[in-house]
């Protein structure tokens, strides 16, 4: 299913815990094998399984603005970013990994689940790099936090790299970067120091970074040698 471009694997393993996939009527398990004539639905709707492992994969870039979900469904009705990317015949946009809502800057979508989720394990330690904007005036004691770890409720973290930029009055901007993609982790890290973060953009995933030339809102397909090398 991952491969037929449905969801990426992790995705699709907690559909099947909850209990969303059916194959031929009974509840779907993982590691099922599933055969050309079996009939398999997500929440009750029939899905075309059709995987082509030799077909290469569709990625996309995408500048985020603030103000969208990185969701299809919200039951706020808030814009979606999938809203302004092109259909894709016969699968779906995958997103690598999340923005929140009032963050901006590189989001990368592909049509093969194998691929989004071998580029949002943690295994494959990919860096994601952010240009950030806080409030107020940090102390090197607060820095030297962010770089050599701090505890979040969810496990601890740390910037494994950490560059002022400058910026004017209460306004300070840095370069940060992660080498894992939790919930609002940039954030987080931030306002455990006491510092507020008021802009946020990431502007390189792993070996991708945002083109200057995309304008938010914009997407643009990877060329089929940039996929090869990705």
């Amino acid at each position: 299913m991952a491969d037929a471009g449905l969801g990426a694997r992790r995705e699709i393993e907690e559909w099947i815990a909850a209990g969303r996939i059916n194959v031929n009527g009974e509840p779907a398990h993982v590691g099922q094998r599933i055969a050309p004539g079996d009939r398999v639905k997500v929440d009750g709707k029939l899905v075309q399984v059709r995987a082509n492992p030799s077909r290469q994969p569709k990625v996309l870039l995408y500048h985020k603005p603030e103000g969208e979900i990185v969701s299809r469904d919200d039951p706020g009705g808030r814009p979606s970013v999938f809203d302004r990317l092109p259909r894709l015949r016969g699968g779906r946009w995958i997103a690598i990994g999340r923005l929140d809502f009032n963050s901006c800057g590189l989001l990368l979508f592909t049509s093969n689940g194998e691929l989004a989720n071998r580029l949002m394990h943690p295994r494959s330690n990919l860096e994601r790099e952010y240009a950030v904007r806080i409030l107020g005036e940090p102390t090197d004691e607060a820095l030297a936090q962010l770089t050599t770890g701090i505890e979040l409720e969810d496990g601890p973290a740390r910037f494994t790299r950490l560059e002022s930029v400058g910026g004017e009055g209460a306004n300070k901007w840095f370069n940060v970067t992660l080498s894992e993609g939790r919930n609002r982790e940039v954030r987080r890290m931030f306002e455990a120091v006491g510092l507020t973060v008021s802009r946020l953009m990431r502007v390189r995933y792993g070996p991708v970074t945002l083109p200057s030339s995309l304008r938010r809102g914009q997407w643009r397909e990877m060329s089929p040698q940039e996929v090869d090398s990705l």
